[in-house]
């Protein structure tokens, strides 16, 4: 019987194989869910992402404010770490090379640019006001921004976080978005950094309805079609799971359109939502750890970035206080770290020496190891690990986090991987 007579098809081996019919069919079948991937889990966007948010109420705001928090962070810096030894004695780690390069790391960085991203906050950092004080807290917080990026004084990443869009609140929030936006617009345009923040999201159509403002203003405007983006705060249980049970996080990443830039954990407000004493309320209660979790899985893939949330001590009063609060700051900034939440917020300026010691520490420390591995994959060469495609975005992406913040530069890594930025970035899967 001949191959025409049985209907088979010859595969590459001359055997029998797949027919285009069925090829084609297979194609079909899957366009869909192909277009779907690239549509929901476009990877990362390819952009610096900052190490923390610094939240200051919108009515404490000021034109000097980033220049004072560097000033006060230098001085509580100085005053209770002078040197690479007592910055170890108030971590409680080792006095080595390390930390002696991070020390003086984290004092340029504290010179040189304390804050990396701003947010004005007209929610609970403000709180309730007159209608004509809040009106004009927008237009004087908006006008001072735009100044700042004029003269050259503003960090990379600011913006504001309005009021959220339950029914008690929604006008008002949507007031001051408006009032603010308008009034960058007028003073020189939108900054290249802005980010919106949408608080206390309890359901995804809380995010749409966002979304609908934002493309509405800018049609009004003649901005190009998504230039307004923002951030997701994740503080409610709602937010986490649904009455229907499903993971809400999930859909309001996809009701955003592609504006969502990040989800930010809000620790206090999702602690007592879930009946958390007081005193037991933090970055590493298993409550947090759970919500946290989902928020990640939820966020794989889609080109949102993750936020861990704060801590309420200050570091003020004695040095020994300060030490205190500093350590507490330190070990839940490398214990969000070590969990792949490279942002956090940031409430007071003498958090700031911490921030970033913990940082630099946490990418100094593995930037021989992830070099070498790096290289060993770049050149095939095998080694006590044998890394995949997966391992090595990875391994690239951590460099790449690393010469972002200062921790690392740009001749260190070139020369412990034999690698360029360009190089670096396609490993990462950065546009």
């Amino acid at each position: 019987m001949s191959q025409v007579e049985t209907g088979a098809t010859t595969g590459p081996t001359g055997e029998a194989g797949f027919s285009a019919d069925a090829r084609s069919a297979v194609d079909a079948l899957l366009a869909p869910v192909d277009a779907e991937l690239a549509h929901r889990f476009p990877g990362d966007p390819g952009t610096r992402q900052p190490v923390h948010t610094v939240y200051v109420p919108a009515d404490a705001f000021a034109a000097d404010t980033v220049r004072s928090w560097g000033r006060q962070a230098l001085a509580a810096f100085d005053t209770h770490a002078g040197t690479p030894a007592e910055l170890a004695r108030a971590l409680g780690v080792a006095d080595d090379a390390l930390l002696a390069e991070v020390h003086r790391r984290v004092r340029a960085k504290l010179e040189r640019e304390p804050v990396e991203d701003l947010r004005i906050d007209f929610e609970d950092g403000y709180g309730p006001r007159p209608d004509a004080e809040e009106d004009a807290a927008a237009v004087r917080t908006a006008e001072l921004l735009a100044a700042s990026v004029a003269d050259g004084s503003a960090p990379p990443y600011l913006g504001i976080r309005i009021k959220c869009m339950e029914a008690a609140v929604r006008d008002r929030g949507i007031r001051t978005l408006e009032l603010f936006l308008g009034t960058l617009l007028a003073h020189g345009g939108l900054p290249d950094g802005l980010v919106l923040t949408l608080p206390k999201v309890t359901y995804a159509e809380q995010v749409t309805a966002l979304v609908r403002l934002l493309a509405d203003f800018e049609r009004g405007a003649g901005l190009p079609e998504g230039r307004l983006r923002f951030e997701i705060q994740i503080e409610t249980t709602q937010a986490i799971l649904g009455p229907d049970g499903r993971a809400t996080v999930a859909r309001m990443i996809a009701a955003a359109e592609g504006r969502a830039t990040g989800l930010h954990y809000g620790t206090f407000d999702y602690s007592a939502a879930c009946g958390v004493a007081a005193a037991h309320q933090s970055m590493d209660h298993p409550a947090a750890d759970h919500a946290k979790a989902v928020m990640q899985v939820a966020a794989a893939g889609t080109g949102v970035r993750l936020s861990d949330g704060s801590t309420n001590v200050v570091p003020t009063g004695t040095t020994a206080q300060v030490h205190a609060a500093w350590k507490l700051h330190h070990d839940l900034v490398r214990r969000s770290l070590a969990r792949a939440y490279y942002q956090g917020w940031d409430m007071h300026p003498a958090h700031l020496p911490t921030r970033y010691a913990a940082v630099y520490s946490f990418y100094r420390e593995g930037l021989a190891a992830a070099a070498a591995r790096l290289a060993a994959y770049v050149a095939k060469a095998g080694g006590d690990v044998m890394d995949e495609p997966a391992t090595a975005r990875a391994l690239s992406g951590y460099l790449l986090r690393g010469l972002d913040c200062g921790a690392v530069d740009l001749a260190e890594v070139r020369a412990a991987t034999g690698l360029d930025r360009a190089r670096l970035d396609a490993l990462a899967g950065r546009g």
